[in-house]
């Protein structure tokens, strides 16, 4: 059946992918929800922003998700991130350039997107512990499931980048 659908419409199986988020936008509002509520407790707690936003493109970093790496890493750069953290984020682990708290958010977040591969252990946990409360401890692995969530939309819809605007100055 779902041949004769492809058939009809002219659609190429190929290379023409269902957008997720329009084609049940009910289910995709409700993730747009899950991630408004987090950023919303986060605020409450005095979760730093550019720290949930390292979640999110690390995250995007380690599932390849260009979609969503262009969107928080623009979110995190109006939020006041630097130019440099974000260039060097792929190798947090060898620089000082990250507090405490963004290095225990991190693990988090390589912990959350890479489970399938290595189960994020006891020491994992307690590190973030002491960085973090256990409330920003959920808050991050809330917003690692969400993002990742996100990536998968993304990926398998294959939303597609825009061409950043040129302002007078770009060539």
């Amino acid at each position: 059946m779902a041949e004769n659908a492809t058939a009809a419409t002219g659609a190429d199986p190929m290379t023409d992918r269902i957008f997720l988020d329009k084609q049940t936008p009910t289910v995709f509002k409700a993730l747009t929800a899950t991630a408004a509520e987090i950023s919303a407790q986060a605020g409450d707690l005095g979760l730093e922003r550019t720290l949930l936003e390292l979640v999110n493109i690390r995250a995007s970093q380690l599932n390849g998700c260009a979609y969503c790496l262009d969107l928080h890493t623009r979110r995190a750069l109006d939020a006041g991130e630097t130019s440099q953290r974000l260039a060097v984020l792929p190798g947090w682990r060898d620089t000082e350039l990250f507090t405490a708290r963004e290095r225990a958010a991190l693990e988090l977040s390589e912990a959350v997107t890479l489970v399938a591969d290595q189960r994020p252990d006891d020491a994992t946990y307690a590190r973030a512990r002491t960085a973090l409360t256990d409330d920003e401890v959920s808050l991050v692995l809330w917003a690692a499931i969400t993002i990742n969530a996100f990536n998968r939309v993304s990926i398998l819809s294959r939303h597609p980048l825009r061409s950043p605007r040129r302002t007078r100055s770009e060539p």
